[in-house]
């Protein structure tokens, strides 16, 4: 299956393909042509898929380096972004050189960015291994490090030159990180996909659920996902909506302390607890967050934080990248397959963060 991200100046596609990865360097010669390439990973990915994709593209013809980090959300920051940098040097990479995002999130967050400001930016093309990254991250250009103060608070827009999706890539994620990666699936379904909420209702929330309807569920994530961002590349409307349960899931995460709390994991306490202070302001339709709740239950995500700190997340909400002066652009789900924007004074995001 692919799809397209028809952007005017930088079209790309996606391809989701079972057993694509062990094709990565025909797939990356489609795309580029003969150079020095790097594979920015981390630790676990690279026990499991860097000496394939490393194999694959050198019979491609790309003469391939292999850099990699320490897994975890508590690795993207400034640090080692600037070992990345460092390695880069040392392998003589130039503009007309690429890097390779292999993995998750984490990955694909931080080898954008390292890719999009080395040398005022060279190319580069994700590759995706998890679910979160699969139905989300790794599509639409956004790159980020993490600072103290928040989440993704450094970064940039770079759109790659093409993502690569191979969901056998899912049965050697653990089953927390696997799981983790249906909160954004499930956000999908609420802010724009009706069939894609339907299938998710239909599915009995089991692992095998998961692997036998992943090219269905994150072809439906990705076809949103595309679609917004061609209307809205630089994040300053409809692609908000994307962000929904982000406001405080990114807080959450913050607080918390990163990697203390997965993205998704987050991101569901966040749609729950939006979702049931904006109900019982009558603002979106009754029993909505019920909804919510079972759907994120039956997947095994979380509904609620075990240390709930209303000023600790209030201030990390101070630095929420969708605020616009002291207003915050909240996103709301009125009613299945729909999201609106809902602009708020940032002192009444404090209701939003009452148990």
């Amino acid at each position: 299956m692919k799809l397209t991200v028809d952007l005017p100046h930088h079209p790309y596609d996606i391809v989701i393909e079972k057993g694509s990865l062990r094709r990565a360097g025909s797939w990356l010669a489609g795309l580029w042509s003969a150079q020095k390439v790097v594979i920015v990973t981390d630790n676990h990915v690279a026990s499991l898929y860097a000496e394939k994709v490393k194999l694959s593209l050198e019979d491609a013809g790309f003469e391939t380096y292999v850099f990699d980090f320490l897994e975890g959300e508590a690795s993207k920051n400034l640090k080692t972004v600037n070992k990345v940098y460092e390695f880069l040097v040392k392998v003589g990479m130039t503009r007309s050189d690429g890097i390779v995002a292999l993995g998750g999130g984490v990955v694909g967050d931080l080898a954008g960015f390292v890719a999009s400001t080395y040398m005022r930016g060279i190319h580069f093309v994700q590759i995706a291994t998890s679910l979160t990254a699969q139905v989300d991250s790794s599509i639409g250009g956004k790159t980020g490090v993490n600072t103290p103060f928040a989440k993704n608070m450094v970064g940039t827009f770079a759109q790659p030159d093409g993502v690569l999706i191979d969901p056998e890539t899912l049965k050697t994620l653990g089953k927390r990180e696997l799981i983790e990666g249906m909160g954004e699936v499930v956000k999908y379904g609420l802010i724009a996909d009706q069939e894609l909420w339907q299938e998710l209702k239909e599915m009995d929330g089991s692992l095998e659920s998961i692997y036998e309807h992943a090219e269905s569920i994150i072809y439906h994530s990705c076809d949103v996902k595309r679609k917004v961002v061609v209307e809205d590349e630089l994040d300053n409307g409809v692609r908000l909506y994307l962000n929904f349960g982000h406001t405080i899931g990114h807080a959450i995460e913050a607080t918390a302390g990163y990697g203390q709390i997965m993205h998704g994991e987050a991101v569901a306490i966040g749609m729950v607890q939006i979702s049931r202070v904006a109900e019982e302001k009558g603002l979106i339709q009754e029993g909505l967050t019920q909804a919510i709740i079972e759907m994120c239950e039956k997947f095994g995500l979380p509904v609620a934080s075990d240390s709930w700190q209303e000023e600790e997340l209030y201030r990390a909400l101070l630095h929420d990248k969708k605020a616009r002066g002291q207003v915050i652009q909240l996103v709301l789900v009125p009613e299945i397959g729909t999201a609106q924007i809902h602009p708020i004074p940032l002192t009444e995001m404090k209701d939003y963060l009452k148990r």
